[in-house]
């Protein structure tokens, strides 16, 4: 059976999904037709229901969800490790409401953690997150959340961190922050789907015992291709959540649904959002 795969061409992506895509494991008789691609393009075909299998911002699955489920494996959750608020010059957090916000995507996790942090703020404009640096530099914009590698080559371009994110997150709910989770279509049988969920895991387990076999295409397709910032990367991204959400996995999505749901920025999802039973 062959299936759509949609992914980033992040670190973090191409780390775990190199062995699947390339025959290195057992996938169970499944073949996979892939794509790499931004995550907000990544999620606007989600939110299209047109692929099979596709990594997406959690912020975006909430207008998905009646289609798609979240599988147990693949996720990006962890500490540390949320988007930044970022300037060319120091701006207090008042100063935020009113500022023209650069954001890396409508439906990205950042902007959902964004507008549960500062609702008022509504002057934003969307680019492609490898651009946000620039727009800052060129003083298009006062602020900007910036995600991925962007994150370690910031302050080397004389730009500052406001606000960590995954900080307010964490202090506001003692818990790993959800970014980024792998769905499968729910038209998929149930059987399928489980058995995409462990050739994923299988395929990150492979990663971790063999990391240098994936290093030609994480390099290949990374927008930074320093190996120190790719290492930190996936390091950073990748994290026993990925390997299986667990209940504290769980957890974190719920409550981040349930949080921004209340404020009225995600509509109601599913009772079973989830392949694998909570």
């Amino acid at each position: 059976m062959k299936l759509t795969l949609g992914f980033s061409p992040c670190p973090n992506d191409t780390f775990i999904f190199d062995a699947m895509v390339h025959g290195r494991i057992d996938t169970e008789g499944l073949e996979f037709d892939y794509f790499l691609a931004d995550v907000e393009q990544l999620n606007r075909k989600a939110l299209a229901s047109d692929i099979d299998i596709t990594k997406m911002s959690i912020h975006a699955y909430a207008y998905a969800a009646q289609n798609y489920q979240i599988l147990d494996s693949g996720s990006a959750l962890g500490y540390r490790n949320g988007p930044l608020l970022i300037s060319k010059r120091k701006i207090s957090p008042n100063e935020l409401i009113d500022a023209r916000i650069a954001i890396p995507g409508k439906y990205t996790t950042a902007n959902l953690l964004f507008s549960i942090a500062w609702p008022e703020a509504k002057n934003k404009t969307e680019y492609l997150f490898s651009d946000i640096e620039r727009a800052l530099l060129d003083d298009e914009t006062d602020a900007g959340l910036i995600i991925h590698e962007t994150r370690f080559t910031y302050q080397k371009n004389g730009l500052q961190k406001i606000a960590d994110m995954g900080e307010y997150w964490e202090q506001l709910t003692g818990l790993p922050i959800p970014l980024g989770t792998i769905v499968i279509n729910r038209n998929i049988p149930e059987e399928i789907a489980l058995k995409v969920n462990r050739v994923l895991q299988r395929s990150l387990e492979y990663a971790f015992t063999d990391s240098l076999a994936s290093y030609d295409f994480v390099a290949s397709n990374a927008k930074e291709m320093d190996s120190t910032v790719m290492n930190n990367h996936i390091k950073l991204f990748v994290t026993e959540y990925s390997v299986s959400l667990g209940k504290n996995g769980k957890k974190a999505i719920h409550e981040m649904f349930r949080i921004a749901c209340e404020k009225g920025i995600i509509p109601p999802l599913p009772e079973r959002i989830f392949l694998t039973k909570d």
